[in-house]
Order: structure tokens, then sequence, then C-alpha cells
């Protein structure tokens, strides 16, 4: 049986645009990129227990650790390990939480507060 001279050219052009929506979220008719990284919103799965991080001194001398921690990235949890930082004058490190709401869970990011 001969080949079709349009099934090669047809499967290449269905395996790019399946490579290149694969990371995408149809929503409609249109397909939108997924987020890399968790924008805000209401995630239904509870985070995992924290990693336990080893490290050793600090780079420079007077760095502060700050932690890592689970960010929702793909439809899952994906751990993002913690680095050191130049210590901020008066401020203090507050990590990043993941706090229940409503049955739901939201990552509220870590930041520096005033002491």
């Amino acid at each position: 049986m001969k080949a079709n001279r349009f099934a090669r050219p047809v499967l290449i052009a269905t395996l790019a645009a399946a490579t290149v929506l694969g990371g995408c979220v149809v929503r409609g008719s249109v397909a939108v990129p997924e987020p890399a990284v968790y924008v805000g919103g209401s995630v239904s799965v509870a985070p995992p227990a924290p990693q336990v991080e080893v490290y050793g001194a600090p780079p420079v001398a007077g760095y502060v650790w700050l932690g890592g921690y689970w960010n929702w990235v793909g439809g899952r949890h994906v751990w993002v390990g913690g680095h050191w930082e130049a210590p901020r004058p008066g401020y203090h490190w507050v990590p990043h939480t993941w706090v229940n709401v409503n049955g739901g869970w939201r990552l509220r990011a870590g930041y520096w507060a005033r002491h």
C-alpha cells in the first residue's frame, strides 16, 4: 500500500502542536499557557509537610537563611529550596505560608516585616 504524501507533514504538524500546547489550559476555544508559578486563587490540595533542608555556613557573615516552601506549579506542589540573603536592617523575614481558607489553600508569600 502506497503511503499518503500528506500523512507525514500532518503527523509532524500534529506533534508540533501537541508539544506547543502541552503546557496550556484550554478555556473556551482559546489555549492559554498554564502559569509556571502560583498566582493566587484557591488550591484544593493541602501542601505536604515542609522538606528538611540542610545548609552550612552562610556565604557572607551575617546573611540570613530564608527557608524553602511548597509552591503550586502545573497542578501540583513543587518544593522551592531555601537560599541565603543579605539581612535588611530593622526587618525580619516572615516565611511563605499556606493558609486554609474556606476549605481551600492559599499561599501567603514570604516578606520582610519591620521589627
